[in-house]
């Protein structure tokens, strides 16, 4: 059984005739109803299942990744949700919902398709927005991984305490979940986690980078966790990090070491998360979803080379404060900065850019609004050894704008187009000169 399109036409009528300071005073309440009805239409389906769920401010979609390739490798049957993708048994479809948790009845139907393919696990990536909206209700967990935690939706929460409550909301769901034997997963280098420390479950496991002998050339590293070697393409202390703190968590449902390793050895990339684009050029291409000051420097730490840099800043009407901040940051780690457009929605994206410029001191600058045409130039001023690093969005699938306008877009593709212009464009002299001397075009 599920919601009718006809249900669903209401429910959005609805939104759109209620006058807006109305409908943000009852919204609690209308997604909790909505949250409630879900489980009931659906039978409480992760009753059925063991669900692990992932929170934090950097990482969760990487961990949900890392984590479901470990427990697939383990030979269970997976199901994951992210921001990334929504993925069951094998079956997946891009997240093209521009959230992480979709609303109303989404998340239960989930969970319900996961049980009728037989799927022994779920991972679900849950965020302060969903928690604030309830749409991780009803949902009972085995586990929660908390990644870290960071200044972030700011003006959403309306202060760090409150989005942290918010996080804190989401890992005491815990002590209501129906499952006996529960486990919270956290990062204990992470000051602002301390009070997730607190929280009576069965089961607290810290994880931690800080001792972990890393080895890390030209963009992949290798540790040892538990007595195994990992080796991993994925490249930085902060995906060391999401890797340890998912091996953690399998590590609970008794998945050995050496299986963990495999897993992990095995992944060849996240997509929109430190994701290589390589169509043969002479320099790397980078794209990354980060869009805090904390997950753009760790980023660029996690690059050697010379940078060339795509930046945006944040999305319209939201985190004004921290568009310096992620100026400052590029300024300190950037040969070259190109700001553009992320997703302004109503907000002028030239006001957007100018405060994010307002951080950037010294690093050459300029300014190009079109997206494609940022990456084509950065792209163009590039040469071995440099890295293109293109953050902000990842696999995020539209450019909002305003009047509620959705540009199709993706990143990587976007780059990987403009990459194979480059190189054919690159090519033509010398397939001229080449003619010239009467040789002739490979076939």
């Amino acid at each position: 059984m599920h919601p009718s399109p006809f249900l669903e036409k209401i429910l959005r009528s609805l939104e759109s005739i209620i006058p807006k300071p109305l409908y943000s005073f009852f919204q609690p309440a209308y997604h909790f109803s909505l949250a409630t009805l879900g489980a009931f239409i659906y039978r409480f389906p992760s009753l059925e299942i063991k669900v692990v769920g992932v929170t934090g401010t950097k990482g969760k979609s990487t961990t949900v990744e890392i984590l479901a390739s470990i427990l697939e490798e383990a030979g269970y049957r997976v199901a994951s949700l992210s921001t990334i993708r929504f993925r069951i048994d094998g079956e997946e479809k891009k997240n093209l919902f521009k959230m992480t948790v979709p609303g109303r009845f989404f998340v239960q139907k989930f969970l319900r398709q996961a049980v009728e393919k037989k799927c022994d696990f779920v991972v679900i990536e849950i965020s302060s927005e969903a928690a604030k909206l309830y749409r991780n209700k009803y949902i009972d967990l085995d586990a929660v991984i908390v990644t870290n935690l960071a200044p972030e939706h700011i003006e959403s929460h309306g202060s760090f305490e409150k989005y942290r409550k918010a996080k804190l909301s989401i890992a005491r769901s815990l002590l209501r979940s129906r499952k006996k034997n529960t486990a919270l997963i956290l990062n204990s280098n992470d000051e602002n986690l301390k009070p997730f420390f607190t929280i009576r479950v069965p089961n607290i496991l810290p994880f931690s980078v800080s001792k972990l002998e890393r080895k890390e050339i030209h963009g992949k590293q290798e540790f040892v966790y538990n007595g195994a070697l990992i080796k991993t393409i994925l490249p930085g202390e902060f995906n060391a990090s999401n890797i340890v703190g998912a091996a953690a968590c399998a590590s609970f449902f008794h998945i050995p070491s050496e299986t963990i390793a495999l897993a992990v050895s095995k992944i060849q990339k996240i997509r929109g998360r430190m994701e290589e684009v390589s169509e043969g050029q002479s320099f790397r291409c980078i794209v990354d979803y980060a869009h805090t000051k904390e997950s753009l420097e760790a980023v660029y730490k996690a690059i050697s080379e010379r940078k060339i840099c795509v930046l945006g800043g944040t999305g319209g009407g939201r985190d004004h404060w921290k568009r310096p901040e992620m100026g400052k940051v590029a300024n300190q780690y950037c040969a070259h900065i190109i700001l553009t457009n992320e997703d302004p929605y109503g907000e002028s994206p030239l006001k957007i850019i100018e405060e994010v410029r307002s951080g950037i001191s010294e690093a050459p600058t300029e300014i190009i609004l079109d997206r494609r045409e940022a990456i084509r130039e950065a792209l163009s001023l590039a040469k071995s050894p440099d890295a293109v690093v293109i953050t902000g969005k990842g696999t995020d699938p539209y450019i909002m704008e305003a009047g509620g306008k959705k540009t199709p877009w993706d990143d990587a593709d976007v780059a990987r187009e403009e990459l194979q212009k480059l190189l054919s464009k690159r090519n033509e002299p010398a397939r001229a000169e080449g003619r010239k001397d009467g040789s002739r075009k490979s076939p």
